[in-house]
């Protein structure tokens, strides 16, 4: 079976990079924001709607930064096969959505829900200079870091 997600960065205007932070059944990752594609969506569309959904955020979708091309058994299920797509992003509006300073600073509000649903998130921009393959968690994730530090300008 597979398991398609797909994924946007997003570099502000001080060249800072957008990460989720998230607790999922207990396990603490760092991630680009994003989410699985449902069925009968298209690529862009899942994205566009990902970013709606959990920062109440439009964003432009632009250049097709990488698709997963190697194997890759998903973390939570494993009969499942992951494929990743990346896309650049723009905002169209300004976020406001709560950012965090520091990873996993959850709010009490968020520690409620966690209780029921095993899962929460929240965002931050990572610098530049503080970017790289070791801030994210998920194996695909940080091959995608390493090609947008390497042509950061051409994501932006």
């Amino acid at each position: 079976m597979f398991n398609i997600r797909v994924y946007g960065i997003l570099i502000n205007e001080k060249s800072e990079v957008l990460v989720s932070d998230e607790l999922i059944r207990g396990s603490y990752i760092t991630k680009f924001p994003g989410g699985g594609l449902e069925f009968g969506e298209g690529t862009r569309d899942c994205l566009r709607r990902e970013f709606q959904e959990e920062m109440n955020l439009k964003v432009a979708v632009g250049n097709h930064i990488y698709t997963t091309d190697f194997y890759q058994r998903s973390a939570f299920n494993p009969d499942h096969q992951i494929i990743s797509i990346y896309y650049a992003v723009t905002a169209l509006d300004e976020i406001k959505a709560p950012l965090r300073n520091k990873p996993f600073d959850f709010d009490q509000q968020q520690l409620k829900v966690y209780e029921e649903s095993k899962e929460i998130e929240t965002f931050r921009f990572i610098c530049w200079n503080e970017f790289s393959s070791e801030v994210v968690t998920l194996p695909i994730d940080k091959i995608v870091a390493d090609l947008v530090k390497a042509n950061g300008t051409l994501f932006q």
